[in-house]
């Protein structure tokens, strides 16, 4: 594997995802795609196109990137640009076992997902999963989280897709595709780095003014329990663990419609039911461990602060806290306590620029981010669990005739929060992905209590 002796700058935020790595707490992100073959094809027909592409050895630029430091950076992490990427070890194939179900699939998605990236190459795989019973075939693809957040992923995703179940010859996945995002112009040496950081700076200066009252602000909501960025009191739960290496997936998938229509009727977002839904599943599966606290579950919420511009690369993101009101008994009343306390949230982002927004997160996910760093979980709990909503296609699309029929999220387990949460949408459907540590329960039945918390939502609101 050839190198280009040339190193584009990391920021803080990515870099602490590769500091933070343990063989316990790998730290990358992915997604599971399933494809229908077009009338007459199977997945065989997939496997030929993939290894066309494999041929032609086209790599887009950003995931040509190795992460290296060395004196010459100070010890900082930066991206070094890789000439020859072996796709033969990136990309590779696998079939299920019989019967070649979905719990075949979520057993194999959570093996490839408990394993780390090998750092000596750049940070990303992907498989093509053959065997499933039904005639449909899976890509499952994983980035690490210094190179790309979730948002990136799903883009990255979306670009080698199109719209047309004509459209033939399309590119893969990891091949280069507009538009490009140029992170910073490549530097060698210890000045750059220097520079690179005093920019960061100077950019900034405009901001602190604000920043210092803004962060006050921020831990005075905690200690009075209003909405934000930093909690100080989540309970101790059955989620709040330390973690092992190995993992486990379970995924489902809603009509988006039953969630705009509940939103609708309780003067609420779409977000605020993913939340709802999640809060009654968590309140059920704990409660069936008898592990249920008395006090309402906490969950962290990353938002986007991603402008439109900027589609792929990096960490763009700040953290609401949200109270999941699994004290209730009621749906209705735990789709209030979400609501206004995802209210509250929203209501002091507004008031706050970008940068102090990113100050706030950082206090709020401070607790993990030590824990990441230590290699233990703290006392302080910022929160219970983890819970994103990543924006993704809203019409049907293809890959080379075959139609994506699901796209499910893959994201992280830590130290202390041993389950997450991540949904995204696609086509008129929504798709819930819950990663954990194999420490906890069986997750198979979150899914049917996620289908049964959407149903007690209906009813509530009157439908």
């Amino acid at each position: 594997m050839g190198r280009l002796n040339m190193l584009l700058p990391m920021s803080p935020t990515d870099s602490m995802f590769l500091i933070g790595e343990s063989r316990e707490c790998p730290m990358h992100v992915g997604g599971l795609v399933l494809f229908e073959p077009p009338e007459g094809g199977d997945a065989s027909d997939i496997r030929d196109m993939l290894d066309t592409a494999l041929a032609r050895d086209w790599v887009a630029p950003q995931l040509r990137r190795r992460a290296r430091r060395s004196l010459g950076t100070l010890g900082q992490w930066g991206w070094e640009t890789v000439t020859d990427v072996d796709l033969a070890h990136h990309v590779q194939h696998d079939a299920l076992p019989q019967p070649g179900g979905m719990r075949e699939l979520m057993a194999l998605v959570s093996r490839l997902h408990a394993g780390l990236l090998d750092r000596s190459r750049p940070l990303w795989e992907m498989h093509l999963i053959e065997g499933l019973a039904d005639g449909r075939f899976a890509v499952y693809m994983k980035v690490h989280h210094a190179l790309a957040d979730g948002i990136s992923v799903m883009r990255m995703l979306r670009r080698a897709l199109s719209t047309d179940a004509d459209a033939r010859n399309l590119r893969a996945p990891w091949e280069p595709g507009a538009p490009r995002l140029e992170v910073a112009s490549p530097v060698t040496g210890t000045v750059d780095f220097a520079e690179a950081a005093v920019r960061v700076v100077r950019e900034s200066v405009g901001e602190v003014a604000g920043l210092v009252p803004a962060l006050v602000d921020t831990v005075d909501r905690a200690l009075h329990g209003r909405g934000g960025a930093l909690t100080l009191a989540a309970p101790s739960s059955l989620l709040n663990v330390p973690i092992g290496g190995a993992r486990r997936f379970a995924a489902g998938s809603w009509s988006l419609e039953r969630l705009r229509l509940v939103a609708k009727c309780a003067d609420a977002t779409v977000n605020d039911v993913v939340l709802a839904m999640s809060s009654g599943a968590l309140r059920t599966f704990l409660a069936g461990a008898d592990a249920l606290p008395g006090d309402p579950l906490l969950a962290l919420v990353p938002v986007s602060l991603r402008s439109e511009g900027r589609s792929e690369g990096g960490n763009e993101i700040g953290v609401l806290t949200c109270n999941l009101g699994t004290h209730h008994a009621e749906a209705a009343d735990r789709l209030a306590a979400v609501r206004s306390s995802m209210r509250e949230g929203k209501e002091t982002m507004r008031t706050r620029s970008a940068t102090q927004i990113r100050a706030m997160s950082a206090l709020g996910v401070a607790p993990l981010a030590l824990g990441m760093l230590l290699g233990r979980s703290l006392p302080i709990r910022p929160a219970n669990v983890m819970i994103s909503n990543v924006p993704g296609p809203d019409v049907p699309l293809y890959w080379n005739g075959a139609r994506m029929t699901a796209l499910y999220p893959l994201s992280i387990p830590v130290d202390g929060q041993a389950l997450n949460i991540t949904c995204t949408s696609t086509d008129e459907e929504i798709s819930f992905g819950l990663t954990a540590c194999r420490s906890l329960p069986d997750l198979a039945p979150m899914v049917t209590h996620l289908d049964d918390e959407l149903a007690l939502l209906e009813r509530a609101v009157g439908l």
